[in-house]
């Protein structure tokens, strides 16, 4: 094969997270986005040292299993992946996957890890919270889009007027800001949207976020500031407002952004109407939730991910009298019972309140200060006064905190943990530690430096939070060796002495 040759072939397989290997006359090429089964034409693009990279050009012949999509935009929009797939097939490709890419680390520790069957998400439609609408055009100075980037783009963007992983009121809310803005675009108000080639224009991004539990919707309009109109801004406040929905508007926002990066962030941010937060409820806990926040995408499918979490480190925390972590209210006294648990990478805290009832004192960390101050609102909100959140980088903010943890649960980004602060927290020695992970490559990663400093893999589970992406959660619980641990605890005992 050579670049800039065109091939035609057979995916085999699909390698995480959505690397098609497809096998031509030529040899074998990997190709982004082809599916298992799929026969595909695509053009080399990368060839060095024997291996090949393409990019897919046309699906030949679909996959045996295949079937019509649900969506009118699948295979033009960059969303999903397996909407052509039966669920319970695309559930299968995920959990192989992570197999591939787990079994060889765990195959250099000595005990056999127990890797469960995937767990599949409670709702497969209309499940996201949350969802980053982009303005721009489907084709060059066509009308205006708002919606999704269009497969294998930068610029085109897909209006997603009927997209399946959210909710009707999602694709209301899509259409009424879309059209008022082509409306006024029509009447000559300069209202272009933002050319991420020339940096001009003035309509950037639709922020909507609606919690599952309460049903509270947060929509933001993110602009530029080249160009201000207060009235159209009412304009849009009182047409959103007019809406029939399902859920309930609680906070209409216009964020402005500057900067040159296609970002959803804010320089600053103005409230049209009512508040900047939602509510959201999770296995009887209150959230509060800002427009920045992290929070789980898929409310049902993060209780799902919490209940399990839950179930793998609930004998490492539980206090004597058999609590293991049930919500509600932390009992205040008797606070020599339970375990001090370090929630690294917390959020807005849900992993630490899930567990603070049955732990003595859960300390949460996390980079991003406006979610440590939501954390703190939480615990308050919903009676948790054993938790305490720190804002900082978590390789900083471990040197200055002076109580221990018995139990360590991670939940970093995509990324997955700093190299020097995974040092760190292996050198607490802790007995088990709980891994959370939304990237399965760096959870290989970050296991092979575990299991090559004393722990073990016990217990690993993949959860679908993203049904039809590619995107897939993984709960792994780690137990430091019981040679290591007998050594740590005679080291302590003669320390004692």
């Amino acid at each position: 094969m050579k670049k800039g040759q065109i091939i035609e072939g057979v995916a085999e397989r699909f390698d995480f997270p959505n690397k098609g290997i497809v096998v031509c006359e030529e040899g074998v090429c990997t190709v982004k986005n082809a599916l298992p089964g799929q026969k595909v034409r695509a053009v080399v693009n990368k060839a060095r040292n024997g291996r090949f990279e393409g990019r897919l050009l046309e699906v030949l012949a679909p996959a045996p299993l295949e079937q019509e999509a649900p969506c009118q935009h699948f295979g033009s929009c960059g969303g999903c992946t397996y909407l052509s797939f039966p669920y319970e097939e695309s559930l299968a490709i995920k959990e192989g996957q992570v197999r591939q890419l787990l079994e060889p680390v765990l195959a250099a520790q000595e005990r056999e890890c127990r890797f469960e069957k995937i767990k599949g998400s409670p709702a497969v439609f209309g499940y996201r919270n949350k969802m980053e609408f982009t303005f721009g055009d489907e084709v060059k100075d066509g009308p205006l889009a708002l919606g999704m980037h269009r497969r294998g783009s930068f610029y085109d963007i897909v209006s997603v007027t009927d997209c399946q992983i959210v909710d009707e009121d999602y694709r209301r809310i899509l259409c009424c800001v879309r059209d008022y803005f082509d409306a006024l675009k029509g009447e000559g108000v300069p209202v272009s949207f933002y050319h991420r080639l020339r940096h001009s224009g003035y309509l950037r991004h639709l922020v909507v976020r609606k919690a599952k539990g309460t049903g509270e919707i947060l929509a933001a309009l993110v602009t530029t500031t080249k160009w201000t109109g207060q009235e159209i801004l009412c304009g849009l406040r009182e047409r959103l407002l007019a809406l029939p929905l399902d859920g309930e508007i609680v906070g209409i926002l216009h964020v402005k952004n500057d900067s040159l990066a296609d970002v959803v962030q804010s320089d600053e941010t103005d409230i049209l109407y009512g508040r900047d937060h939602f509510y959201e409820e999770l296995l009887g806990l209150k959230f509060r939730v800002s427009l920045f926040s992290f929070f789980q995408t898929n409310s049902l499918g993060a209780e799902l991910l919490y209940r399990t979490a839950r179930e793998y480190i609930s004998d490492s925390i539980s206090q004597p009298d058999g609590k293991t972590g049930e919500c509600g209210p932390a009992k205040t006294d008797g606070q020599a019972r339970g375990k001090v648990v370090y929630d690294l990478y917390s959020g807005t805290g849900t992993i630490a309140q899930m567990l603070a009832p049955a732990a003595k004192k859960v300390i949460g960390v996390e980079i991003v200060e406006e979610a440590v101050l939501a954390a703190r609102e939480n615990a308050a909100l919903n009676s948790l006064h054993n938790c305490e959140f720190l804002a900082g980088d978590v390789l900083k903010v471990l040197d200055e905190i002076e109580e221990k943890p018995d139990v360590i649960v991670l939940d970093p980004p995509r990324d997955g943990v700093h190299p020097k602060a995974l040092t760190k927290i292996i050198g607490y020695g802790v007995d088990h530690i709980l891994y959370i992970s939304c990237k399965a490559s760096s959870l290989a990663r970050d296991l092979a430096v575990f299991i090559g400093q004393g722990y073990e893999a016990v217990r690993c589970v993949p959860i679908d939070q993203f049904p039809w992406t590619t995107g897939v959660e993984t709960v792994c619980l780690l137990a430091k060796k019981e040679n290591d641990r007998m050594n740590g605890k005679e080291d302590r005992d003669e320390k004692n002495k």
